[in-house]
């Protein structure tokens, strides 16, 4: 029984797919495994690596996305290779390299000798830690490494069945024989950039006023504030705050639908600001850490940043018991698919760059995934594009005003459905963006 090339390289060309943040993305592919690899990245190089002349590779653009397909592990200098890749890379572009699973070496020796396997030419099969190790001396910052394809067989489709199957059971463990190594071109220099901060707001006339006032001022920032449908003054109350604060750039929006995540949604198409900002209305998070948050991506330091209420003591009554719990699972859950480590994923204050958005649609259009806060589709579509995720620790407060929009019962199995299908998604989606 042959390893079916074809077969593998096909799920390979797929997997690529999620990791393509954008049109500008460019693939340099052994040469050796050019009738192999069919994609739809249209800037491609082919290399020789047993006979490469680094000065000689031209790359045509400065890219968002650069892939190495089977060229790390075969290269003759890793350093000389990620360098070129950096040079011609944007701010913030992703790497992706893509190798052998060191863990299979002697396997894929055994199996060659067996005449069961197609030969490859030498190898260096560098582990995905020491490629990062290299990497960061390049001035790359590591992300995250998922593996996949188990079995490399066809086996008349079952193959691909069996893939599913083990990649689901065995998620939390590196067993693919391909690696993906995804890393981030760390360029640390402060870069002031517009803003947007979104506030759904549905019965919180008695927040409102106090929560945009403490709002830092921030240079080209803009307020969307989005009036669910309340039972109180909270749409004229937010017409006042227009009227009161024309120094803030504030717009108040009427929701056509229901739910935060859908207020959040229709803000977003109306936003102009290179980062958007989530912050709840309630004023349990202190409207002044909004400086911290954007800082962070002002910095270059992450693409996302999550803010995180489990890690200081928070006030008494801030939040349910059984809230906590359910918040520590989801938490949990998530960190293991999506290889984070994050420790809360509900916090309703995020803080993302533009280029989120188009991801987050997509994610939901072509997965069919929506949850009732938006926190998941954030989350999950950030950390499935290959994002740089930080947390910052908030301190929790107890609303003074109103109550929660939360139903802890019918939200909550919404989210664990919601669990369930992303969980299919990131080990199985053949999907590209």
């Amino acid at each position: 029984m042959k390893i079916v090339n074809k077969t593998f390289y096909k799920r390979h060309s797929i997997e690529l797919g999620r990791f393509l943040v954008s049109e500008n993305s460019l693939h340099i592919i052994n040469e050796n495994s050019k009738n192999k690899i069919e994609d739809d990245i249209s800037d491609k190089i082919y290399l020789n690596p047993e006979n490469l002349d680094y000065n000689q590779i031209e790359f045509s653009d400065i890219y968002d996305t650069i892939i190495f397909t089977d060229i790390i592990e075969s290269g003759t200098d890793i350093y000389r290779l990620l360098q070129l890749a950096k040079e011609n890379l944007s701010d913030s572009g992703k790497l992706i390299v893509t190798s052998l699973n060191t863990k299979y070496i002697h396997i894929s020796n055994f199996l060659e000798f067996l005449n069961l396997k197609n030969k490859n030419i030498k190898q260096s099969y560098v582990a995905s830690k020491k490629i990062s190790n290299i990497a960061s001396g390049v001035g790359f910052e590591y992300i995250n490494t998922i593996s996949k394809q188990i079995i490399p067989f066809s086996m008349f489709g079952l193959g691909t069945i069996l893939n599913i199957i083990l990649e689901l059971i065995l998620f939390r463990f590196i067993l693919g024989i391909r690696t993906y190594t995804i890393f981030r071109n760390n360029e640390s220099k402060k870069i002031e950039k517009s803003k947007s901060i979104i506030i759904p707001a549905k019965n919180e006339e008695g927040n409102l006023p106090q929560l945009v006032k403490r709002i830092p001022k921030f240079d080209n920032c803009e307020i969307l504030i989005v009036c669910g449908d309340s039972t109180d003054n909270t749409l004229t109350t937010s017409e006042n705050i227009k009227k009161e604060y024309p120094d803030f750039n504030i717009t108040v929006l009427e929701q056509s639908g229901t739910g935060k995540a859908n207020a959040v949604w229709e803000a977003l198409r109306e936003t102009s600001g290179d980062v958007i900002a989530i912050l709840d209305a309630d004023i349990s998070v202190e409207p002044e850490t909004l400086t911290q948050f954007f800082e962070i991506i002002d910095n270059n330091y992450a693409d996302f940043v999550n803010g995180s209420r489990l890690i200081y003591q928070m006030e008494a009554d801030a939040m349910r018991s059984i809230n906590k719990f359910g918040n520590r699972l989801f938490q949990f859950l998530i960190s293991q698919v999506t290889r984070t480590q994050l420790t809360d994923s509900l916090c309703g204050t995020k803080v993302f760059k533009r280029d989120l958005i188009e991801k987050i649609f997509w994610w939901q259009k072509t997965f069919g995934l929506k949850d009732p806060f938006g926190d998941f589709d954030l989350i999950f579509t950030a950390s499935f594009t290959g994002q740089k995720i930080s947390e910052y620790p908030i301190n929790y407060k107890a609303r003074t005003y109103g109550k929660t929009q939360i139903s802890r019962f019918r939200d909550g199995l919404k989210l664990i459905r919601y669990f369930l299908k992303s969980f299919m998604v990131f080990n199985t989606s053949r999907s590209k963006y």
